[in-house]
């Protein structure tokens, strides 16, 4: 008989449960309160549990152990009912994702919490909730650096990014994905935080094959490359990141900064850097941003990359009067 995974240390549930009880009216922000997939908890790397208020989401990635998942749902259960939280599992290594809700009701519709800011999250009958927790390093760095910017927000999905710049100042963020449907509730996630209109632009575009229209909208001081790892037709991150690197001069001919995005666990940093190198030369790496303690992962390489550059000025102007 195999050995049973070790529990899941409960602590962090608890202390944030004796927090929803006693501020029952009080919006707490989305985070992840456990990450096995980091492969830091020996046994464990087939579950994450994400708190999206109310509800808790616990995402298994493989089937669990026989009665492994009952002992954790007695566990938490006490600490669902005593917060008024909605219990949640997702089964991602069975097709389509099924979401079961165990415990509780879930709202007609939820949201991600961050401070003041809203995202409405997507139905559970897709598989990704449509808001990254591990993200919100690259979120902090846009909100530090976006006031009274121009910013391009490239593979926007439902414009995250977007709304953390317009909060924070931006003067317009342009939106690009190939999705019309995320480009439509990234929309919506500006009308919810209440968001001057004239402040984002949403281009519902295919990338690598739009670059004129994606320039027109420009020149930019800030653009965020955000792409999937492998998108079947459209995108494979190995071969076409750098067409995305090679365009940044005309793209922020003025200088500017860059956010370089990956999560592709067979690509390391040195990918990022080699494209950098060969596509962009005049781009100066300026460090790479820690992740969210949230999310420890064994290895630095397999997960969440996010690195920022500065693009030098297409022309120097230096010397001219």
């Amino acid at each position: 008989m195999s050995e049973l995974p070790p529990k899941i240390d409960l602590q962090p549930l608890q202390a944030l449960a004796q927090q929803c009880a006693s501020r029952p009216l009080e919006v707490l922000d989305s985070r992840r309160l456990f990450h096995g997939r980091g492969q830091c908890y020996p046994g464990l790397e087939f579950v994450c549990i994400d708190f999206f208020q109310p509800a808790l989401l616990v995402t298994l990635f493989d089937a669990p152990p026989q009665h492994w998942l009952d002992e954790l749902l007695s566990g938490i259960t006490p600490l669902a009912l005593s917060a008024n939280w909605t219990l949640v599992v997702q089964r991602r290594y069975l097709e389509g994702a099924p979401s079961e809700v165990v415990l509780g009701e879930m709202p007609e519709r939820w949201f991600a919490a961050r401070g003041p800011l809203r995202f409405l999250l997507n139905p559970l009958t897709q598989q990704n909730v449509g808001y990254f927790l591990d993200m919100e390093p690259g979120r902090r760095w846009l909100e530090a650096n976006a006031a009274g910017k121009r910013v391009l927000n490239l593979f926007a999905y439902t414009c995250a990014f977007s709304v953390v710049a317009v909060a924070a100042g931006a003067a317009q963020v342009v939106n690009v994905d190939m999705s019309k449907t995320a480009l439509s509730r990234g929309r919506e996630n500006h009308q919810l935080n209440g968001h001057d209109k004239q402040r984002s632009a949403f281009l519902p575009e295919q990338i690598l094959k739009s670059w004129s229209r994606i320039r027109r909208q420009g020149p930019y001081d800030i653009v965020i490359l955000d792409p999937p790892s492998f998108q079947r037709g459209s995108f494979v991150a190995s071969k076409d990141y750098a067409k995305l690197v090679r365009r940044l001069p005309e793209l922020l001919p003025q200088g500017g900064r860059v956010l370089a995005c990956l999560n592709a666990p067979e690509l390391a940093t040195d990918f990022l850097h080699q494209c950098f190198t060969e596509y962009c030369p005049n781009a100066r790496f300026v460090r790479r941003l820690a992740n969210a303690p949230e999310f420890p992962d064994a290895n630095p390489e397999q997960c969440l990359k996010l690195l920022e550059f500065e693009v030098a000025p297409a022309t120097d102007p230096a010397g001219s009067a």
